[in-house]
C-alpha cells in the first residue's frame, strides 16, 4: 500500500468536514482510494455532518463564563437550526465544552473544537455552528463579570477595575452582578460621553436646534444643550439612570459602593451580545 500523504488525508478532511484522524484512518483502510475513503466514512455516519454543514442556523444561544480567579471572561454564540436542539443536552454539553476551552487556553478555538462541534452535529442531525466567541483577559487591577439574559438570547461581558482588597470584599460580587444586570437591561452603546464620536454630537445637536424656532440664538444654543445632556444620561453608562435605583447615576451609584467596600470601582469595558444580531 503507498503511504498516505498528508495532502490527501486534508484533501479528504475538506471534502467530507471530517477530522484527521478518522480521514487517515478511512484512507488506511480504502489503501489510499479517497473514493472509497469517503464511502467507509459515510458508512460510519461521519460525513453527515458535511451536507447539513449547509443548513441555516438561526437559532442557539449566547453563553458566558468567568474564570475562578476573575482575570478571564468569555462570551460565545453558539447556532444551531431549531429551539429544540438549543435546549437539548448534547447542544448545552457542547457550549459548556466551550466555555471549557476557551477559559482554558486563547487559541483558535474553532479550529480546536471542530472535532466536538462535528460530533454533536452527528448526534443532534442539526447543523451547528461557533458563530463567534470572544475572550477577554482583565488588565492590572480588572475583574471580569458575565451575565447571560433572555432565555441565553442576550449575553454581557464587562470588566471591573478595582484593587484586590476591595475586589476581596464579598459583595463585590453583587456590584459586579448588578453592573452586568444593569448592562443588559439598558444597553448603552457608549461607556462615558467622551467615548461619543464628535460627528454623532454634532448631528443631535442639528436635529435639536431645527426644533427651535423663533428663539435667540443663545436661547437656542441653552436648549440644544440641555437636550445633548440629556441625550448623553441615555446613551452613556455611567451617566443612565441606575436600574436599581434611578434617583442615582450609575457613575455616582458605583462611587457610594466604592465608599462602601473600601476603595473606587470602576468600569473599564464591556461588550453585549444580542443572539443573531
Amino acid at each position: 500500500m503507498n503511504e498516505i500523504s498528508a495532502a490527501l488525508v486534508k484533501e479528504l478532511r475538506e471534502e467530507t468536514n471530517v477530522g484527521m484522524m478518522e480521514c487517515k484512518r478511512a484512507l488506511i483502510e480504502a489503501g489510499g482510494d479517497k473514493t472509497r475513503a469517503i464511502q467507509i466514512l459515510r458508512e460510519r455516519g461521519l460525513a453527515v455532518a458535511t451536507k447539513k454543514a449547509a443548513r441555516a442556523a438561526n437559532n442557539g444561544v449566547i453563553a458566558a463564563s468567568v474564570s475562578q480567579d476573575g482575570r478571564v471572561g468569555v462570551l460565545l454564540e453558539v447556532n444551531c437550526e431549531t429551539d429544540f436542539v438549543a435546549r437539548n443536552e448534547i447542544f448545552r454539553a457542547l457550549v459548556a465544552d466551550l466555555l471549557r476551552r476557551a477559559l482554558a487556553a486563547a487559541g483558535d478555538l474553532a479550529t480546536e473544537a471542530a472535532d466536538a462541534l462535528r460530533l454533536a452535529i452527528q448526534k443532534t442531525g442539526e447543523n451547528i455552528v461557533l458563530r463567534r466567541h470572544l475572550r477577554m483577559d482583565a488588565l492590572e487591577s480588572g475583574r471580569m463579570a458575565a451575565y447571560v439574559h433572555l432565555g441565553d438570547k442576550l449575553g454581557v461581558l464587562a470588566e471591573l477595575e478595582a484593587s484586590d482588597a476591595v475586589a476581596a470584599a464579598p459583595s463585590f460580587a453583587d456590584v459586579a452582578r448588578d453592573v452586568t444586570l444593569h448592562l443588559a437591561a439598558c444597553r448603552p452603546p457608549y461607556l462615558r460621553r467622551e467615548d461619543v464620536p464628535p460627528e454623532v454630537i454634532a448631528a443631535e445637536k442639528d436635529i435639536y436646534a431645527k426644533q427651535v424656532t423663533n428663539k435667540p440664538p443663545a436661547i437656542v444654543e441653552k436648549i440644544v444643550q440641555g437636550k445633548i445632556e440629556k441625550y448623553f444620561s441615555g446613551v452613556c453608562l455611567l451617566e443612565q439612570p441606575f436600574v436599581k435605583d434611578d434617583k442615582l447615576s450609575v457613575g455616582k451609584w458605583l462611587e457610594a459602593k466604592g465608599r462602601e467596600l473600601g476603595g473606587p470601582i470602576g468600569i473599564r469595558r464591556y461588550v453585549i451580545w444580542t443572539l443573531g444580531e
